[in-house]
């Protein structure tokens, strides 16, 4: 029997001998671009500043105008942006970041090892996409990395004549317009998806800012469309409910006992209560049954996010406890299982944050409205072109490809790597392990090589940090407690015989070179001193500790470079080889090696039950290891089914957001055409008609049956009020009713439109629009969330979840389309635009005060009269020629009086005229009763006041 299985790998790895691979090919493919832009370095050199930007400019005027494409500029904007960093930042791109750049420019992910220059290689492809005008996006994970990165590469984009900008969390909607102006804008992947989130609440055209989604790099591409793909995008409103419900939830859950009454699943990361669980939380509850009433059918979820609140999200893990500076007030803040880092900000939804908060003896906040939402992978998915970068995404290449389109290419080395990867050592426990890792960590040290310990979560760098400290070891602690000193940390790592522990975070952004950052230690050292830097003393210092890191380098370099040691695996291969990347940049020497035990989490949840016992059985002692290459495969194995089953999650998630993400587009376009008032008469009649098809459908839609005329017509005055004109309707034949009525209406459109004029009748119909389609949104984003949450359940009905959510997706989209048709037409036609009457008047500057003596006073005023400088009132009675003499304050006082009597008689003259016409109320138009000889709508109309 034929193993075709087996043919077919022989078949193809024949083939890639022969052809090569398909990461190989496409490196070839590059290869005359490269050329080409090595002949041009010439030419370029030759230029000088004026005559690079106007190349530059050219170029823009051609692919602007349609003369050329980008793919035709290409060569000699890879060759000038070169030219432009050599002599800005004294940094020529190598011809491998050349392709890195092209890579990026044709829309994939170029993958490159740590420490190779991803984000000088952006400014090729950046520059390049800049001609076209439209705004280039260059993604970074943190504020941090934004602006050292906009500061870093700015003069290189400056010399060629481009505009780089850079967003900031905090920044005000009037400092981002500016920013987003540039031709190239460095900011967060929160910050972009957020002010996408926020143009489309916004009620004005002008205060946008995100004018284009064109072209976008992601740097640390894993992290964000990966990591971070599960995480949505939500801006909140005022809360709806109340937050007791928390409180009693978390106090039965800590009655409730594992096992007996409730499940704890570690892989799905999720508590469930038995049937016994769920009878004692309804007698604690106080009720018969949670099934039996709507309103306790939410109870099983709330105790449940409780029994995961004190199960599995652990403090100083999953979240950490601060002090918000500004309310004084503990929160309960979220830490990136990837990174590290505090999520200040973010909350986790369904009902788990305040479940956290009450496990923590906090008040918990009560659940917001959600009013927009999106997430990242949706948010990038608009964009017309989406390229990345990283050192670690092959691992996840199917994924990229799968959900967006982007292939991934591996960018070989400058140098060849010279970094030595050990295999992993496992222990029996933490102890042992712990242990293991002290003696490498002093071993190390005193042979002078600096030392990087890379921690899974603070919790563990903090336990890692104190048994250093019991140890005498001096270090630093890298985590997200130290946020404000990570990139001097990380930046001073490489020094001789350095320690430094670090969560996942250190793995992005900064580079540890050998010998210590002499740039860095130099600033540090002008602050602790309080030198100015051009200060001959400050020059001395830094020639000082140049030679000093020079030194150190030379010495680390002879030692083995520098030593990386992983305190246990993570659920992500691309984890762990971040950390490895940490060393052997540029070709220098290093080692990694990875402290496992068999009571790690990764080892717990994948390593069964008997694995450890077994193994004590077969003789393994405390403080002996296993290292073999068969255990490290195995646990590669077990990362991947982590991978795979994370990356089905995100898969599941993108196909039911898949959903909200169509209704979206169509709510924000729509929304967009709105605030440009595009086709408003058409929309507004459209809307009429939408509601209109409904009602003739059910008095005129049976043949058999007699046309209701007079329900139809008590519809339409009811909808658009008495001002249409319905004579002769019910000689209107059955088929013709429609197009009728809206005949009818469209002329009352016009009439109104004429009335109002262009300019307030399109202000009009634009916040109507506005607001309808705000409100709806936002009460269908809720009912949406409700479905989502509870549509898991059909598949016990034997139906296909994702199916039934896309079915009654789509029909709650309909009913809210019908929801905001209607309540359009209900008011347009209706509503009146009362425009406040405001007089314009020329500024005015209060004289100095007057004198007592009234004689004084008479003449101060004759003088400023005759200067101009009285005040407006006074100037426009002289100029009606009317004597102006001070008045003594009392019969200023009486005159106010006299006022007050008059308006006091005026308003009970109205009272009346009211009262009087109760019975016989004027119309809209008539004269009102009042006699001021206002129309009645525009003087004692109850809508008026």
């Amino acid at each position: 029997m034929v193993d075709f299985g087996a043919f077919s790998a022989k078949f193809g790895r024949g083939l890639q001998k022969v052809f090569g691979s398909a990461n190989e090919r496409l490196l070839t493919s590059f290869k005359p671009l490269v050329t080409k832009v090595n002949q041009l370095e010439s030419w370029a050199q030759g230029l000088d500043e004026a005559q690079l930007k106007a190349r530059v400019a050219e170029w823009k005027d051609k692919v602007r105008s349609g003369a050329a494409k980008l793919d035709d500029a290409q060569p000699e904007m890879f060759a000038m942006t070169r030219e432009a960093s050599v002599r800005t930042l004294g940094l020529r791109h190598f011809d491998v970041q050349l392709i890195g750049g092209a890579n990026l420019h044709a829309g994939n992910i170029s993958e490159m090892v740590t420490g190779e220059g991803k984000t000088l290689v952006a400014t090729l492809a950046a520059a390049l996409n800049a001609l076209e005008g439209l705004g280039v996006y260059v993604v970074t994970v943190n504020d941090y990395l934004a602006k050292r990165d906009r500061d870093w590469m700015a003069p290189i984009y400056q010399y060629l004549g481009l505009t780089v900008g850079a967003i900031q969390s905090d920044m005000s909607p009037n400092e981002r317009h500016p920013q987003y102006a540039c031709d190239i804008i460095y900011g967060t992947n929160n910050e972009f998806g957020f002010d996408y989130l926020r143009d489309n609440m916004k009620w004005d055209a002008e205060d946008q800012v995100q004018k284009r989604l064109n072209f976008a790099i992601i740097d640390e591409v894993d992290s964000i469309l990966v990591d971070e793909a599960r995480t949505p995008l939500i801006i909140s409103g005022p809360p709806e409910g109340k937050a007791d419900k928390y409180l009693k939830a978390d106090r039965i859950a800590r009655q409730l006992q594992e096992g007996e009454h409730f499940e704890v699943k570690l892989k799905e990361q999720q508590c469930l209560l038995t049937e016994a669980g769920i009878e004692k939380a309804e007698r604690l509850v106080g009720v018969e049954s949670f099934y039996s009433d709507p309103s306790l059918m939410d109870w099983p979820h709330h105790i449940e996010q409780s029994l995961k609140a004190h199960n599995i999200y652990k403090l100083d893990k999953e979240y950490v406890l601060m002090q918000n500076r500004e309310t004084g007030e503990v929160e309960v803040v979220i830490v990136d299982e990837f990174t590290g880092r505090y999520m200040t900000g973010r909350r986790w939804s369904d009902g788990l944050h305040q479940a956290v908060e009450a496990k923590e003896g906090l008040k918990p906040k009560e659940e917001s409205q959600v009013l927009a939402t999106i997430t990242l992978q949706n948010y990038f998915r608009m964009f017309k072109k989406l390229a990345g970068m990283t050192g670690t995404a092959m691992t996840e290449a199917a994924e990229f490809s799968k959900i967006y389109n982007l292939d991934v290419l591996a960018i070989p080395t400058n140098r060849p790597m010279s970094r030595i990867d050990h295999q992993d050592q496992i222990y029996l426990d933490f102890d042992d392990k712990y242990a293991a890792i002290l003696a490498e960590v002093v071993e190390q040290h005193e042979a002078g090589r600096p030392v990087l310990i890379g921690t899974t979560s603070i919790e563990k760098s903090e336990v890692m940090s104190k048994k250093l400290t019991e140890a005498g070891m001096p270090h630093d602690v890298l985590n997200a407690k130290r946020h404000a000193y990570e990139a001097q940390i990380i930046a001073q790592a490489g020094r001789k015989g350095a320690v430094t522990v670090a969560t996942n975070m250190a793995g992005r952004g900064t580079d540890i070179v050998l010998g210590g950052n002499a740039e860095g230690l130099w600033r540090a050292a002008l602050r602790e001193k309080g030198l100015d830097a051009e200060s001959d003393e400050a020059k001395a210092l830094r020639e000082e500790i140049v030679a000093t890191c020079k030194s150190e380098h030379d010495e680390v370099l002879a030692a083995g470079g520098l030593c990386v040691i992983g305190t246990e695996r993570h659920e992500a291969r691309r984890i762990d080889n971040q950390l490895r990347g940490r060393c052997g940049r540029q070709g220098d020497p290093g080692s990694t090696k990875f402290f496992l035990c068999f009571d790690d989490d990764l080892m717990r949840i994948f390593a069964r039950d008997w694995v450890k016992p077994l193994m004590e059985k077969l003789g393994l002692k405390h403080g002996e290891r296993i290292e073999s290459g068969m255990v490290s495969r195995r646990i590669a194995g077990a990362q991947k089914k982590v991978e795979q089953r994370n990356f089905d999650i995100r898969k599941n998630l993108i196909e039911y957001d898949e959903v909200m993400d169509a209704q979206r587009k169509f709510i924000y376009s729509e929304r967009q055409d709105v605030l440009h008032r595009r086709g408003l008469r058409d929309k507004i009649l459209g809307m009429f008609e939408e509601v209109l098809m409904p009602v003739v459908n059910v008095h005129a839609g049976d043949p058999d049956k007699p046309v209701e005329y007079g329900e139809i017509a008590q519809w339409v005055t009811h909808k658009v009020g008495n001002e249409v004109d319905l004579t002769g309707f019910e000689a209107v034949p059955r088929d013709a009713l429609e197009s009728w009525l809206v005949e009818r209406v469209e002329a009352l459109y016009t009439r109104r439109a004429e009335h109002y004029g262009d300019e307030d009748w399109s202000r009009l119909q634009q916040f109507l629009l506005l607001q309808t389609i705000d409100e709806k949104w936002k009460d269908h984003l809720f009912a949406m969330e409700v479905l989502r949450y509870g549509i898991g359940l059909r598949g016990y009905a034997q139906m296909d979840p994702k199916n039934e959510f896309k079915k009654e997706g789509y029909e709650k989209f309909e009913l809210l389309k019908a929801a905001i048709a209607d309540q359009v037409s209900d008011l347009i036609y209706k509503v009146e635009l009362q425009a406040p009457e405001i007089e314009q008047q020329q500024q005015y500057v209060a004289p100095p005060p007057m004198p007592d003596d009234p004689a004084t006073q008479q003449a101060m005023l004759e003088a400023l009269i005759a200067a101009g400088q009285a005040p407006p009132e006074v100037m426009e009675a002289i100029a009606a020629g009317a004597r102006v003499e001070l008045r003594s304050s009392e019969a200023a006082a009486a005159e106010r009086r006299e006022q007050a009597r008059a308006e006091q008689a005026q308003q009970q003259a109205q009272q009346q005229a009211r009262a009087s016409t109760a019975g016989n109320k004027p119309k809209r138009n008539d004269p009102c009763p009042c006699g001021s000889g206002i129309k009645y709508k525009k003087c004692c109309h109850p809508a008026f006041d």
